[in-house]
């Protein structure tokens, strides 16, 4: 699932895969980090299975987060949120020198957090 295109990129898929990351990623940090908030202080019986699965879910994601921070670095990508509304949020892509800006519609990527969420969760669940 892609952000809105307007126009060619000349950034190639591999790359901009992983300059999505780099965007996507500290966001489902940030969500599971509330959320270890919001268990620790509700009224389940066992809260300690719940943080164990998020509290690795996020040391899963970390390493792969400074992977992909590694891989920008060496390869000269970065990428920079410039604006954001209520609908929309500009991003831009810096890949070698070039610069691109590239909307992403705010729902889009809403959704694209939780099928990361999903993805990562699942993934530790269904691996045992």
């Amino acid at each position: 699932m892609k952000g809105v295109h307007e126009k060619m990129t000349r950034i190639p898929e591999d790359d901009r895969d992983i300059m999505e990351k780099a965007m996507y990623l500290p966001m489902v940090l940030i969500i599971l980090n509330r959320d270890i908030t919001v268990i620790e202080n509700s009224p389940f019986k066992l809260k300690q299975p719940y943080l164990d699965l998020i509290e690795e879910t996020m040391k899963e994601i970390q390493r792969e987060l400074a992977e992909v921070k590694l891989y920008m670095k060496k390869n000269k990508l970065q990428v920079i949120e410039t604006k954001r509304d209520d609908a929309f949020t500009l991003y831009r892509f810096i890949y070698k020198g070039y610069e691109e800006n590239h909307n992403y519609f705010n729902p889009r990527i809403r959704n694209k957090v939780q099928e990361l969420m999903e993805a990562y969760l699942l993934k530790k669940h269904l691996s045992r």
